[in-house]
């Protein structure tokens, strides 16, 4: 038996193709990382996930006290349930607090999206997957760029397996069910914003609402939370750009919709950079760096590392808006497929 740990919204995108696919034994244990319906609750209806047969309730709280009470709350359940192996997604903080408490225990880790690396150590992302990948017995990457990345920090080339980008195998099974879903009539860009980096000074928050509101287009935002909050409280909301319609958090379907009829995205967030560049909708990062940089290569998106940039990067990725984007490698529907029959095998290999 398997754990499959997920936590926050990224990650029931990206665990739930391995589901659909897995021919062994599991339990999923949600940590609570994200806890309400629009960020959490909803996946699991809309995406038909199996309920979490575990749920932590670890929602809230700063980096380092939930990453610690997510360790105090699995801990016991890991012990009791004894699995073979435990499945960590992605670079929240559920994933290193698992892996970790895995580790000491003696339970061996596979990281799923393992490799991607912003190298920016001030974001919390980039430490947790560092550490995560230093600790995994099996990583499983989404991209070529993730094998040199492992190989570079001394993982051995025999415990790194190519298989592709599960959240992108979510995407195209659930594209079809967003035709009907009503979305903001003309043309308009789509914004969402949640790193600390942009979020949380209220200066960065204020450039960027001033940039926003230099775009040439009727914008829509439906805000992260803690964007909500900060805005609130630093006195911001006075100050929304008049072309912004700020919306409440999306469920996974009705922001997939907002994307796939967005003329641009305005974006901080590394899935919907590759969404995005799966869907053919011109992205522009708020961020000098990217952990995902095969979609500045081969999708649509461009790095803005300054708000002030944000407005001639809208109007330079709409004019090189291209026709016909070139594939991304194993970017196919087929992932979970094959990050099943690699975790099927190393459990076969543990279990020996």
């Amino acid at each position: 038996m398997i754990d499959l740990i997920c936590g926050a919204r990224p990650n029931f995108m990206k665990i739930d193709p391995l589901v659909r696919a897995a021919r062994f034994p599991y339990r999923i244990v949600h940590t609570g990382q994200h806890y309400d319906y629009a960020m959490s609750g909803s996946f699991f209806d809309q995406l038909g996930l199996p309920r979490p047969d575990v749920s932590l309730g670890c929602g809230g709280g700063s980096i380092t006290s939930q990453t610690a009470r997510i360790m105090e709350a699995y801990e016991p359940v890991l012990l009791k349930g004894n699995p073979s192996v435990v499945v960590v997604v992605g670079d929240v903080n559920s994933t290193l607090a698992c892996a970790l408490t895995a580790v000491r225990h003696g339970i061996p880790v596979v990281h799923l999206e393992a490799g991607l690396r912003s190298f920016d150590r001030t974001m919390p992302e980039e430490i947790n997957r560092l550490l995560t990948d230093q600790i995994a017995e099996l990583l499983l990457i989404t991209s070529a760029e993730a094998e040199d990345n492992l190989l570079a920090e001394g993982r051995p080339r025999n415990a790194i397996s190519m298989v592709g980008n599960t959240m992108i195998d979510t995407l195209l099974r659930l594209l079809p069910e967003t035709d009907d879903i009503p979305v903001p009539h003309g043309e308009f860009a789509l914004v969402t914003l949640h790193r600390p980096g942009n979020v949380d000074t209220p200066s960065k928050l204020e450039r960027i609402l001033s940039a926003l509101e230099r775009v040439e287009m009727p914008l829509v935002f439906p805000a992260h939370p803690r964007t909500l909050r900060n805005l609130a409280e630093w006195g911001l909301s006075g100050k929304m750009p008049r072309n912004l319609t700020l919306l409440p958090p999306q469920d996974y379907l009705s922001f997939i919709a907002l994307q796939k009829k967005a003329a641009v995205v305005i974006t901080d967030s590394g899935g919907v950079q590759e969404e995005t560049s799966v869907m053919g909708v011109p992205c522009v990062t708020v961020r000098p760096n990217t952990e995902r940089p095969v979609t500045c290569e081969l999708g649509t998106n461009v790095l803005c590392p300054e708000p002030e940039g944000i407005p001639d990067a809208v109007k330079e990725r709409l004019s090189a808006r291209k026709a016909v984007l070139p594939e991304i490698p194993y970017w196919d529907g087929q992932a979970g497929q094959r990050a099943a029959d690699a975790v099927l095998g190393y459990l076969e290999g543990v279990m020996r």
